[in-house]
């Protein structure tokens, strides 16, 4: 059934009613009325729930109202060419002539393990579908190269400049201090198997399932170490990273600021608002929240001195809910409230990482492994780097 705006309309008038049922529930709880206290707090909980449930459907539809309008690639002869030929090699299992249109179409070689690039058609649809199901590509800055490795330099300032007069002598100055960054690589493999019987239905859309079962693998593995891996043959996770109680101008580039809460596995809107203002305004610019889906439960109670609270459901197309005025962006790698750990970050995210995919991915096809099945081996190398210290910082649940 396709999506149409009415559609997302209901849900955002549904989710209204509810926030304001959810206040209703939540004031009377907070007032506590004895008698019905343990009954108004599971009401409360259970209307908190349908929130964001309700939150995440809205969220969910307009992807796909988006994803339906989303514009075809632009064809041409050599594109067309091998994308048909490595169709047939999919279904098949025909090579015959896909090298030779491969190299003219994207300008690739079989690699040493074999296995054919993908049309650059697939590609993108494969990149599209791990954006719409990995949150950290979602929110951070991609980037696709042509080779193994990416380097960046930046400029961590130093330059030095003076106040002169008309006819004064102006003295040489200092120079500005070069940093060269590296995005951690790794590669990436799926395996998904499908029987020759289904491959040689003409009705089976094998473009289509070779790219949703991809991109399920794929976004799973990839979301988890943009934000938690070590480094070693992956990328590098924003959590990964040092952190520092030091502000912005004391700590050494490389090294992400933390906000002690101030209470051990607990912690209140003040601790939000030292997170936000610990960010300098120009990254606050962009900026939202990371959270998981319980944390984010946790948050809907907060109100500020006036009674009002801080989290505020979007009730318009394309408008995200937010809190304290930022949008919030659901992680369930994130880690959940406990001591001593973070498990919110603020900030923007798109000018502190980047994310490097190499151009291509590739598939091998094995019929012989695990017959009756035919298996898809599909690699791509992708990884990601810290690019500005200083645009995130993270909320540690510590005294």
């Amino acid at each position: 059934m396709a999506i149409e705006k009415k559609d997302i309309e209901e849900v955002a008038a549904d989710l209204k009613g509810t926030f304001e049922d959810f206040k209703k529930k939540n004031d009377q709880e907070l007032d506590g009325i004895k008698a019905e206290k343990g009954k108004l707090s599971e009401q409360v909980d259970k209307i908190n729930e349908k929130l964001g449930d309700l939150d995440k459907l809205k969220d969910e539809l307009e992807k796909e109202l988006k994803a339906a309008k989303r514009p075809g690639a632009t064809k041409g002869k050599e594109a067309d060419e091998h994308k048909t030929a490595f169709y047939q090699f999919m279904r098949k299992g025909t090579e015959d002539g896909l090298a030779e249109l491969e190299k003219k179409a994207v300008n690739v070689g079989t690699d040493s393990e074999g296995g054919y690039a993908v049309p650059e058609e697939l590609d993108k649809t494969l990149l599209e579908l791990l954006k719409d199901e990995n949150p950290m590509r979602r929110i951070c800055s991609q980037m696709t190269v042509g080779t193994d490795k990416y380097k960046k330099l930046v400029n961590l300032g130093g330059a030095g400049s003076g106040w002169v007069g008309e006819t004064d002598t102006r003295p040489a100055t200092g120079t500005s201090t070069l940093a060269q960054l590296e995005a951690y690589m790794g590669e990436i493999y799926a395996n998904p198997q499908v029987t020759q019987t289904a491959l040689d239905d003409v009705f089976f859309d094998v473009e289509n399932w070779i790219s949703t079962e991809v991109a399920q693998e794929f976004a799973e593995k990839e979301g988890n170490a943009f934000l938690l891996g070590n480094g070693t043959n992956k990328p590098k996770g924003i959590l990964a990273y040092s952190f520092s109680t030091d502000a912005d101008k004391d700590r050494a580039f490389g090294t992400l600021q933390n906000v002690n809460s101030g209470t051990s596995a607990d912690f209140d809107s003040d601790g939000l608002l030292n997170l936000i203002y610990a960010t300098r305004k120009a990254y606050r610019n962009g900026a939202l929240f990371m959270m998981t889906n319980l944390t984010q439960a946790k948050v809907r109670k907060f109100k500020d001195s006036e009674g009002n609270y801080l989290w505020q459901p979007g009730l318009q197309l394309g408008q995200p809910s937010t809190l304290l005025g930022y949008g919030i962006e659901e992680n369930e790698d994130m880690p959940e409230v406990a001591a001593d750990v973070m498990p919110v970050l603020f900030g923007n995210f798109k000018r502190a990482y980047l994310i490097v995919d190499r151009m291509g991915t590739r598939v091998l096809r094995d019929p012989y492994t695990n017959k009756p099945y035919v298996g898809f081996y599909t690699t791509k190398r992708t990884g990601g780097m810290l690019l500005d210290s200083n645009a995130v910082k993270g909320l540690k649940l510590s005294a």
